[in-house]
């Protein structure tokens, strides 16, 4: 999917479309707008030029539901029009418990959502469901009982002809269909409501983790293999390895659904995940990445959890830095940059990863995932040879093993960490995690019978940045731009950030959701009056919790879904033309 803001095609007045032809648009369809009136409009359209579809823009009454025609694609080869669909409380009627409480809305929405991607399935009507994750997106919403939806549909065409007949099943017997399937009384509802027990259960398993004192934990029997490197589904191979928790670190909570669970808690501190390779270690650490969201029933990760400021760090050579304080990493470098207040166009592993770090905490994380394979070796151990041939004042660098204590003890940062090449971080290591087979065994204390005395360095926090917020424009050619490529690439006006390391981004609806939270940042003010970066992510934060996806959405037509104001803080980071006007040092 790709999208623009505003539409796309030709706008009001006459103007060009993108093809440059010059046509008046096609006045809405005045007088009675029901269904009966739109088939009589359809089939009086048949073999009709392509543009005239426009004149359908508007509301319809069905009866049961409203559709709304929010915007027509300019020819048959354009991105997919954009349609919505009002289901009344008393139509849809879905019971309260259903969505009287914010997650189970949420939950339900996903549900229903995930069902009428099921009916439509070969339609040229489209709604957004994502996939292994449960995640507010503005496809699916219930507002006091309604069911709002938003659908693409390819308005079908022969070359540049009206296509009425397809049009008409389409919007007038497929899409009814879709909303009767989506009645509480047409559902399973037994499914439905084990779909959001499950969420429901997730989010209070990962809301105990502060009182229990860890940053994450995997339920027995959770299944963490997935089908393969390009699908997120569960492996399922019958080799598989159900998981299971070493009896000293087994933890206990009790859910509202499921009762009692247990599985291994990983605690407060730092935690080392070891082993021989293909044995599990980075499985773990995947699935712990994607504990911040929960997950759909059958997923097999349903019971992984981790706490939500949890960030994946690595290193990323080749990004932008701007203005980060990475000086307690990095120090005396030989060209006498103030590491206090770094720049640079094209930052190296080190530098990258340290300012990696250095943006997470700013932007609020306790909890740093690390996986050696995609770290700078040197940012993260200096054994003692090396540091005997290059002296501490030659080198510039302070390695992560040496900084991670106090990062924990001074600031209350937790890290999880795989590591595989070094036993260096045996000396700093709370407790220790050994993979053989995907089997965890507590190896911690034979980890300190080889560990030595190591002397620590200072962490102090970074210091806050004040972004300028005339930096973060999203406007291209006089209008706003936002679209995605694949994975990789969110273009913000006329920028392209390149956001294909950041992990915690699973769905591509949160890449536009990215966009949009940039757009209102800047927009809405909300990086003016002298807030740090933290405090605009404060006043957004609070704006989606009051106002949900939507608030990101005010003229936007597309598919998106909420990301974590991580993500927004990264992604702002990796913006090329962004600008920060003052530091703020505590």
């Amino acid at each position: 999917m790709s999208g623009r803001y505003g539409g796309g095609g030709r706008r009001h007045g006459g103007r060009p479309d993108h093809q440059g032809r010059g046509r008046p648009e096609e006045p809405e369809i005045r007088g009675r707008r029901d269904d009966a009136r739109l088939r009589e409009e359809l089939r009086r359209m048949s073999g009709s030029s392509y543009g005239r579809y426009k004149s359908l823009r508007g509301d319809w009454d069905f009866g049961d539901f409203t559709l709304s025609i929010d915007r027509v694609q300019s020819d048959p080869f354009a991105p997919p029009s954009r349609i919505s669909v009002r289901v009344p409380a008393d139509v849809v009627a879905l019971p309260d418990h259903a969505w009287r409480s914010p997650v189970r809305r949420r939950a339900t929405a996903d549900y229903l959502v995930r069902r009428a991607y099921r009916v439509l399935k070969g339609a040229k009507l489209r709604i957004d469901a994502g996939e292994q994750e449960v995640i507010e997106r503005a496809s699916g919403q219930i507002e006091q009982g309604d069911l709002l939806l938003r659908l693409g549909i390819e308005l079908p065409g022969h070359g540049r002809k009206i296509d009425a007949r397809t049009a008409e099943s389409e919007l007038c017997e497929r899409l009814p269909d879709m909303v009767d399937a989506l009645r509480w009384d047409e559902l399973d509802q037994d499914e439905a409501v084990a779909f959001a027990d499950t969420v429901e259960d997730t989010v209070a398993l990962r809301a105990e983790l502060p009182a229990l004192g860890l940053v994450a934990f995997v339920a027995d029997g959770s299944v963490l293999p997935r089908h393969s490197g390009v699908s997120d589904r569960p492996m399922d191979d019958s080799k598989v390895v159900p998981f299971t928790a070493p009896e000293s670190l087994r933890a206990s909570v009790k859910l509202p659904h499921r009762g009692e669970v247990s599985g291994l808690g990983i605690p407060e501190g730092i935690t080392l995940i070891v082993g021989g390779g293909f044995h599990g270690k980075s499985t773990l650490l995947h699935a712990l990445e994607r504990g911040v969201y929960d997950h759909i029933p059958g997923d097999g990760r349903e019971l992984v959890v981790t706490r939500p400021d949890a960030v994946k760090i690595r290193a990323e050579e080749g990004r932008r830095v701007e203005r980060t304080d990475v000086s307690a990493f990095v120090r005396n470098l030989p060209t006498g940059a103030d590491t206090g207040d770094f720049r640079s166009d094209n930052a190296s592993g080190s530098t990258s990863q340290a300012a990696n770090i250095s943006e997470s905490l700013e932007a609020g994380s306790t909890t740093l995932l690390v996986d050696e394979d995609t770290t700078a070796t040197n940012l993260m151990i200096r054994d003692t040879r090396m540091q005997a041939l290059v002296h501490g004042d030659r080198e510039p660098l302070t390695p992560f093993v040496d900084l991670v204590r106090p990062l924990h003890r001074d600031h209350g940062v937790s890290t999880v960490l795989v590591m595989g090449g070094s036993g260096d971080y045996f000396d700093v290591a709370d407790n220790v995690v050994m993979l053989d087979g995907y089997r965890p065994y507590d190896v911690t204390e034979r980890a300190r019978e080889l560990s030595s005395e190591r002397t620590d360095a200072t962490y102090h926090a970074p210091a806050h940045r004040v972004v300028d917020q005339r930096s973060v424009n999203a406007n291209a050619r006089g209008r706003t731009k936002l679209k995605r490529r694949d994975m990789d690439v969110l273009t913000f006006g006329e920028t392209d950030i390149d956001v294909r390391h950041l992990a915690q981004l699973v769905d591509p609806g949160q890449i536009v959701g990215v966009g949009l939270a940039l757009r209102l940042l800047s927009e809405d003010g909300l990086l003016g009056d002298d807030r740090s970066l933290a405090e605009a992510l404060d006043a957004l934060d609070e704006r989606l919790a009051n106002d949900g996806v939507a608030a990101l959405g005010r003229g936007f037509a597309g598919d998106y879904a909420l990301p974590r104001r991580f993500e927004i803080a990264a992604a702002l980071n990796r913006l090329r033309t962004l600008r920060v006007r003052a530091l703020r040092r505590t």
